[in-house]
């Protein structure tokens, strides 16, 4: 009886020791937006995914107010005129290989995006001065009162510099080495990141009340393309945290048990990209009557539960330079669009296409894969053909179509979304150096390169930097180089039987800072 007594109790306890274990693991998924991210190299990448937070700190963070905080940098300074920032560095940070984080680190880390797609955010540092171990100095070409920003974006994560030397290109593929409060197990492009706890971690930033290490010992990230599989995964147990949520499965989200919904002030616009290269939408009356054949009110109201906004121009509306003149806002006006169409020579059919010297208007319209995607590409199909443009859907998978946006020539619409809290997504999405990817409207221009360069690199104060690029906003929705559809909020949503956030979410994103506070359901 004892012997069997004594049985029972051990199994018990290796029960509960397994179940301990398993609540201090977790499964996140990203879904569409963020599915097919190349590797983890914040240095060249041009897409990355919401893991990357965890395995890399940078020297700021930005909290959803706009205000600016240390994370690898403790305080910082500015001279007078503007050419010189000072950053005092955190003491005591080593990267996940051991290797000490100091201002030699940073001296070798900011060349790095020389001759990348990211150097536009280091281009107006002229050299590094290293003052001592916690200190550098960043002498200016020219006054960058983007510069914080620029820090506290995803792409200026510090890899460590022996392990990103010694693997080249193969870093951020087979191994991934930051200061962040996780460490790279395995990575499978386009399925999953394994991260596990960096337990020497202790430098969280004051956005976080841990400072480190991590509740969690280790958590999977899933890359899940279909809005509906995610959604399933959460409800049956797969999935523990969805870092985006769809709103269209808000109102069942917000029904289900042990489910919790978080909402954080959005960072996204979702889009209709135009080649201006492509005929028919060379002539620019082309390119405006398919952006006013756009309902953006009734995507709003059918496909978003009257969730977010609708947009009418290319950059999210916390941000000053959003606030254009109204004149440049793109809106729905299908009579402007028929009339604009009228004028081009193309007249209705007998189907109702248009025509023109005995030639359709039909046209190539694009997207990624995933459930949101795919329901607005029909619904962009369904309004164009309204007004007589016929457009054939090609969905493609999400690692793919970039590539084929590169060819430059094949495609003429599509349906995106950018995820970005700064002006400068627009040099990044409209720039003549970037035709092709991430440049898909294919806009060279000579008056928007010169307004890029005023708004980019001759901007010397915050107030200058935001007049001249909301002039360059402008500018660009006159040339109708693409359509404003949404700008969605950003819905998460997490498993309250497996874990617990912040009640408060500090940042932009749910990121690193969030994540850290994050505790095993009890």
């Amino acid at each position: 009886m004892k012997t069997a007594l004594k049985a029972v109790l051990v199994a018990a306890a290796m029960i509960g020791a397994l179940g301990a274990a398993q609540a201090q693991d977790a499964t996140f998924a990203v879904t569409a937006r963020e599915v097919g991210a190349p590797s983890y190299n914040p240095i060249t990448a041009t897409k990355l995914n919401s893991a990357n937070s965890l395995i890399y700190d940078r020297l700021l963070l930005q909290d959803a107010d706009q205000s600016f905080h240390g994370q690898l940098a403790t305080r910082w300074e500015q001279s007078p005129d503007g050419m010189v920032w000072t950053f005092k560095l955190r003491p005591g940070v080593k990267f996940h290989d051991g290797e000490a984080f100091n201002a030699r680190t940073i001296a070798w880390w900011i060349p790095k995006f020389a001759g990348t797609e990211n150097k536009h955010t280091t281009a107006q540092i002229d050299r590094v001065e290293v003052v001592d171990d916690l200190t550098v100095k960043f002498h200016m070409k020219s006054p960058d009162p983007n510069l914080l920003f620029n820090l506290a974006s995803s792409f200026m994560g510090v890899p460590s510099p022996k392990a990103y030397d010694a693997l080249g290109d193969k870093f951020g593929v087979t191994a991934s080495v930051g200061t962040g409060p996780y460490k790279v197990q395995s990575f499978t492009v386009g399925q999953e990141t394994v991260l596990t706890r960096n337990d020497d971690y202790a430098w969280g930033s004051d956005l976080s009340k841990n400072k480190g290490p991590a509740k969690f010992k280790k958590i999977t990230v899933r890359e899940i393309a279909e809005d509906s599989t995610a959604f399933l995964e959460l409800q049956t147990g797969g999935v523990d945290l969805l870092y985006t949520v769809p709103v269209d499965f808000l109102p069942r989200l917000k029904t289900a048990k042990d489910v919790k919904v978080m909402t954080i002030p959005g960072t996204e616009i979702v889009y209709m990209p135009i080649n201006v290269t492509v005929e028919p939408f060379t002539d620019v009356r082309l390119r405006a009557a398919a952006a006013y054949a756009i309902d953006q009110t009734a995507i709003w109201k059918t496909l978003y539960g009257g969730v977010g906004k609708p947009a009418d121009g290319f950059l999210i509306s916390s941000l000053e330079e959003s606030k254009i003149d109204p004149k440049f806002a793109i809106s729905y006006n299908p009579e402007r669009a028929k009339k604009l169409l009228d004028e081009a020579g193309w007249v209705p059919g007998a189907d109702g296409l248009r025509v023109k010297d005995g030639k359709k208007l039909q046209v190539k319209l694009w997207t990624s894969n995933g459930t949101e995607f795919k329901r607005i590409v029909e619904v962009v199909q369904a309004q164009l053909k309204a007004v007589g443009i016929g457009a054939d859907i090609t969905i493609f998978d999400a690692s793919t179509i970039n590539a084929q946006y590169k060819k430059k020539t094949e495609h003429q619409l599509a349906v995106r979304s950018y995820s970005w809290t700064n002006a400068d997504i627009l040099d990044w999405f409209f720039g003549a150096a970037r035709v092709g990817y991430p440049n898909v409207s294919m806009l060279d221009d000579p008056k928007a390169e010169a307004l890029n360069e005023a708004a980019m690199k001759k901007s010397r104060t915050w107030a200058e930097r935001v007049a001249n690029f909301k002039a360059y906003h402008e500018y660009i929705l006159s040339q109708y180089a693409l359509a404003p559809i949404y700008e969605p909020v950003n819905l998460f949503a997490y498993s309250t039987k497996r874990m617990t956030l912040p009640e408060t979410i500090r940042g932009t994103r749910l990121t690193s800072q969030s994540i850290l506070d994050a505790e095993p359901a009890k």
